[in-house]
Order: C-alpha cells, then sequence, then structure tokens
C-alpha cells in the first residue's frame, strides 16, 4: 500500500506527537511526602480577625496539600507514584513490620494513589480523634540521618526504575542537630540519595518567633545547584512564611503555592547540543511551560461487566479490496509523479528526511531585539534550560550568554533541528528573565526563549480594513471612567486564579465518582463576571455614557439625512394602442426616479457613504451608479452588481 509523499509534513508532525506521547508515558515520577510531627508543626497559630486566615497546624496544611496533590495525580498522571511519610511521631511504622527507622510513620505506602488512599487520607483530616493518634510528637526526635535513610530505603524498594524521584521535606526546624556527627551523617545520607537520582526540594516554614535560616543546617544538605556544576549561578528557593494576623494568606495557601509550583516534574522535549562557535558546544534540553490544557484521556474503562476494567487498545491495518490483516513490513511509501507512483526503501526515506545533518542549535548571528516584530511569532515558543549532561560547564556558559543577551538588548538566530527526521527552521533567541510574586515565589525561570521564525511564504499581507468611525472626546471621557472603575487588582491579570471551568467540572465529576461522593449539581465558574460588584461600582456611569451615546448617535443621524424632493408630476399616461413608444416611456420612467431620489442631478461622496453604511445603496438604480461613476472617471461597464462593488471600491479608497 503506497502513500502520498506529499503527506510527509504531516506524517512527521504524528511522528513527533506519537515520540512526545510515548516520552511523557514513559517517564514516571515517584513523590514521597516527608512531614515534620513536632510539638511546634502541631501548634494552632495565633487567632486572627482575618476571616480568610486558616486555622490549621502546619502538619495539617502539610497533609492537605498533599491530599489535593494525590487528588491531581490520581487523575492527570494516573501512572505516578506518591507516598506520605511522617517522621518525629511516637509510634513506628513502615507497613512492613519494619522497626529499624524509630519514630517514623509511614502513613501513605509509595504507589500509585487509589480510590481507597484517597479515602483514607480524608478521613484522617477530617476525623480529628484517629488523628491525634497518629500525630502524637515523640519525646526522642529521630535525626535528619534516619529520615533520609529511611526514604532512600522506600525510593529502592517501591520505585527503583523511576526516573523521577523525589523528596518533599517540610519542616519547621532550621537546625535539627543534636550532636556534631549528625550534620556529617546527614551530608552522606543526601549524597546518597542524589547518587540514586533522587532530588530533596525543601519546604521550610518559619515561626512567629523565629524565622528560617538555611544557613544552620540546610544549605550543606540541599543542594541549590547542580552538583555535577557546584558554581554554577542558581537562585535559592524562598522561604515559606507563616501566616499572621491581618495578611488574608493562609500557610495552607502558601504551601499549595509552593508545593505547586515543584509538583510536576520537568519532562524534557528535546535534550540537544547548542552550538555557539565552531567546535564550542553546550548542552541543553527544551521544555514546554505554556501550553494548552485538555481532557487528559490515559485509558479506556470498559464497564459492560460486572466490574469496571481498563480495556487494552490494539492497532491493525487493513487492505480496502480482500480485507486482510496489512502488517507493517508490506507497508510502503511512495510518491506520485506523472500519474505514476515511485516507491521509496525505509532506508532511502530515513536518508531523505535527514538530509538536513543532526539535530542541534546553531547560533549563526545576533540582532537588536526591537528588530523582531510582534507577529513573527507564529508557532510555540520552547524553553531552553541548560544540561550538565553531556558537556560540564554548560550552565556557567549557558547563563554568561543570558545575562550577556538581557544586558546588550540582542537576540540571536539559530539553525534549529528539534529531532530526527524533523524539518530545519530558523528560530529567534530570546532572554527570559527571573520574575517572583509576591510571595517570593518563583513565576518565570532565568533561560532562553526559542521562538520560530516564519519563512517567506508564510507571510500573508492583511486586507485593507474599513475606517473605524472616530467617537467624540467626551464619549471618550465617559468610557475612561467606566474602565478605571472595572480595573481588576493592581491592574494585572493573574491567570492562575481563573482556572479553566471545563476541565475542573470534568475533574470533580471524576473524582465525585472515583470517592463515592455526591455528584455536583454546579460547577464553580470563577470567570462569571460579579455582576452586582460591576453595578454597584459602574452603573451610574455606564447609564450616564449610554445616554450621552443615544443622544450624539441622534444628533448624527439628523446631520448626515439625505433631504428628498417631493413628488411632482402626473401618472404615467395610459396607453390603449401597442404603437406606443415603450422606449420613450422608460426613459420618462427613469429621469423621473432619479429627480425623486436626489436633491440634484449627482450625488456628493458623502452622500453616497451615508447611503452604503445605511445598508440601502443596492435599492439606487442603475443610472445613479453610472452618474456617480462617470462623473468621477470610472468605468460604467457591467451589471448592477458590479457598479455597486466599484463604488464601494471608490468610496474605501477615498476613506469616505
Amino acid at each position: 500500500m503506497a502513500a502520498d509523499w506529499q503527506n510527509r509534513n504531516a506524517e512527521e508532525e504524528e511522528d513527533e506527537e506519537e515520540m512526545d506521547d510515548t516520552s511523557y508515558k514513559t517517564i514516571k515520577d515517584a513523590v514521597l511526602f516527608a512531614i515534620d510531627v513536632s510539638s511546634s508543626m502541631l501548634a494552632q497559630p495565633l487567632p486572627s480577625d482575618d476571616k480568610k486566615a486558616e486555622r490549621d497546624s502546619a502538619t495539617s496544611a502539610a497533609l492537605k496539600c498533599a491530599y489535593q496533590l494525590m487528588l491531581q495525580r490520581i487523575i492527570s498522571n494516573p501512572k505516578d507514584m506518591m507516598g506520605i511519610l511522617l517522621f518525629g511521631t511516637e509510634k513506628t511504622d513502615l507497613k512492613d513490620g519494619d522497626s529499624t527507622f524509630q519514630h517514623c510513620y509511614l502513613l501513605s505506602d509509595l504507589d500509585v494513589p487509589s480510590a481507597q488512599d484517597v479515602k483514607q487520607l480524608r478521613d484522617l483530616l477530617e476525623d480529628e480523634d484517629e488523628a491525634s493518634k497518629i500525630l502524637k510528637p515523640a519525646k526522642e526526635r529521630p535525626t535528619m540521618a534516619t529520615v533520609l535513610f529511611c526514604a532512600n530505603q522506600i525510593f529502592t524498594t517501591k520505585a527503583p526504575n523511576f526516573s523521577s524521584r523525589r523528596l518533599f521535606l517540610v519542616t519547621d526546624n532550621d537546625n535539627p542537630i543534636q550532636v556534631k556527627q549528625d550534620k556529617e551523617t546527614a551530608i552522606t545520607r543526601a549524597r546518597d540519595l542524589y547518587d540514586l537520582g533522587c532530588t530533596i526540594d525543601l519546604f521550610p516554614i518559619s515561626r512567629p518567633d523565629q524565622s528560617f535560616d538555611r544557613a544552620n543546617f540546610y544549605n550543606d544538605l540541599v543542594y541549590p545547584t547542580s552538583p555535577s556544576d557546584p558554581d554554577a549561578p542558581v537562585t535559592v528557593a524562598s522561604t515559606t512564611k507563616v501566616a499572621k494576623s491581618g495578611d488574608g494568606i493562609s500557610l495552607l495557601k502558601q504551601l499549595l503555592s509552593s508545593i505547586n509550583s515543584k509538583a510536576a516534574p520537568r519532562r524534557a522535549l528535546f535534550s540537544l547540543p547548542m552550538e555557539l562557535g565552531p567546535g564550542l558546544h553546550i548542552s541543553v534540553k527544551g521544555f514546554i511551560l505554556i501550553k494548552r490544557q485538555e481532557h487528559v484521556k490515559s485509558c479506556s474503562v470498559w464497564v459492560g461487566g460486572e466490574k469496571p476494567q481498563i480495556a487494552t487498545a490494539s492497532t491493525s491495518h487493513m487492505a480496502d479490496d480482500t480485507a486482510r490483516v496489512v502488517e507493517k513490513t508490506d507497508l510502503r511509501k511512495a510518491y506520485k509523479f506523472g500519474g505514476d507512483t515511485i516507491t521509496f526503501s525505509p532506508d532511502e526515506i530515513t536518508e531523505i528526511r535527514q538530509c538536513f545533518g543532526e539535530p542541534v542549535i546553531r547560533i549563526i548571528g545576533f540582532k537588536p531585539l526591537s528588530s523582531l516584530p510582534l507577529w513573527a511569532n507564529i508557532g510555540k515558543a520552547t524553553f531552553v534550560y541548560p544540561s550538565e549532561a553531556d558537556f560540564i560547564g554548560s550552565t556557567r556558559v549557558f547563563s554568561a550568554l543570558q545575562q550577556k543577551l538581557l544586558k546588550s538588548k540582542k537576540m540571536g538566530l539559530a539553525w534549529f533541528v528539534a529531532r530526527k527526521n524533523a524539518a530545519p527552521v530558523l528560530a529567534a533567541i530570546i532572554p527570559g528573565e527571573e520574575r517572583y510574586d509576591e510571595n517570593g515565589e518563583q513565576t518565570a525561570p532565568p533561560g532562553l526563549w526559542l521562538i520560530p521564525l516564519p519563512f517567506a511564504d508564510d507571510i500573508r499581507a492583511c486586507p485593507e480594513q474599513p475606517k473605524e468611525p472616530v467617537t467624540s472626546p467626551e464619549l471618550t471621557d465617559k468610557m475612561r471612567v467606566v474602565m478605571e472603575q472595572l480595573n481588576l487588582p493592581k491592574g494585572v491579570y493573574d491567570p492562575s486564579k481563573y482556572p479553566n471551568p471545563n476541565l475542573q467540572w470534568f475533574y470533580r465529576i471524576l473524582q465525585a465518582m472515583a470517592l463515592e461522593e455526591e455528584i455536583p449539581e454546579k460547577a464553580d465558574d470563577k470567570t462569571i463576571p460579579k455582576y452586582r460588584q460591576v453595578e454597584k461600582r459602574a452603573g451610574p456611569y455606564i447609564v450616564e455614557y449610554g445616554e450621552q451615546f443615544e443622544a450624539e448617535f441622534a444628533k448624527a443621524n439628523q446631520s448626515s439625512a439625505i433631504p428628498s424632493r417631493a413628488k411632482t408630476g402626473s401618472k404615467r399616461p395610459k396607453t390603449s394602442g401597442a404603437d406606443e413608444d415603450d422606449d420613450e416611456v422608460k426613459s420618462k420612467k427613469r429621469i423621473k426616479k432619479i429627480k425623486v431620489e436626489n436633491d440634484s442631478d449627482e450625488l456628493t461622496d458623502k452622500q453616497m457613504a451615508d447611503i452604503n453604511n445605511k445598508g440601502t445603496i443596492s435599492k439606487q438604480t442603475v443610472a445613479v451608479f453610472k452618474d456617480f461613476l462617470a462623473s468621477r472617471g470610472l468605468s460604467t461597464a457591467g451589471k448592477k452588481a458590479d457598479l455597486v462593488e466599484r463604488v464601494q471600491d471608490y468610496l474605501v479608497e477615498k476613506g469616505v
């Protein structure tokens, strides 16, 4: 079976999508929460006058964050593992009878979250009596080396082949050293985790009486930079602050913001060498940071039996004429030329697709950043970040390039081949500056953005737009007042505060079905305008604007109205014989109609424009159009539709 070679680009895109989906599914993530259970972590915050302030303890807030993350993972990433380890508890339980790690309690084993695990954690958060039995601090706290060694054993046993393994450490104790040797032992255990391929993410919590200081202990334990390049400039993560009276920001919300920013593992779209010059290469990875969220269908479920089961899908090719199954080895790709089909072997197709060379990002020059127009961004931008996998020292060279481009306000031009079989493109390399929000959390990482540039065939001229009516200064001033009343807080639109209601409703229904909860009747749509606030703040100004608009609109209609002459003359004479001159009668009728519709022998440009704007231009006669076009030196040939189009083109050209 032969496929048309003209569909090569579409097939390449399908191959790329399949590759992306496959790589996305094969990269599994294992997250283990290690939550400190101490007297200070279990202490309730001080009473607050703010109604929005939460009364959760630090441990309860961390458990609720783990619960929220588990709800997200069970739907969006059903193959990822998640577990919760409590340390500093009076009880010791590691699910397998092992009592080696004293005062460590494995609340949820590291495994793919099931509905039963979510229910168990939810019931624990709602039942204070049961929670008090488990969340009981021990008199003798375990050392940090014990906690890290316990986490190492859990990762090795439960997730040995996972490419992404992360430990989320939540604590308020910035100096858990009991004796001098504890720090050295903890550093050794942390290195063992890093050697295993695990990463440690610290979520420190500051107490009202004491702020969390990383320099006391955790700067030597949690690496802020890449272990293979410790001198690389990387920003240290911020400290999570406890909510105070009158803040209006709870500890739970701050922890959720911090954990969500690190919850998703960084899954690279590609890993390529970046060629800065002949013989000078660094290794980088590409990520898609901004992407449209859609319903994630990870599997198909068959509900025809007694118990729902996951369906296994299989694909096969069928011949159109015989309906037999065609093997993959029997498929051939071809190109139609002159009525004949020219087939290619797989090796020849591979050679054709790879004729542009190996995948690479090759910088070919630099230009001012101001020379890149806004319309040049026609494709998805890819975020590029350094990697130490292939070339040691790539982070420092990459950082120097990024800072130099920012300082000089320059952009790079690159020859970009994303992967094998991909078509090459010319791309602009734009430096990205690091940004933080009001809580000190990173909202935009430092790096480079790779923006595909259009070829000459991709550029099209915009059609000419008709001249828009110009409003009056009075209407502009009144509308300015209305817009000032409808401004968002701080004048900034934050899309993260307005989740997609369609997706949230979809996930909420799945959650209710999985956890056997009641199906909600109404979706929580935060995109619906708050009509009461709009009416309260801008209602009188909107009414005032509407009255002014109606007055000016009526005034404009009166000034642009076309005066008409009263009908005069006698009626058409009756004809009784066949010898009447029909042409003479039609001529008199035509002249009479023109004089009735126009004050003068000819319409002005403004009068014709007003007729066109009212939509009554097609009601005019052919003689009116011919006189209008002839007086301006334009052609009068053609039917009425051609004359109308010619008149409208003339009005657009004159800008009337």
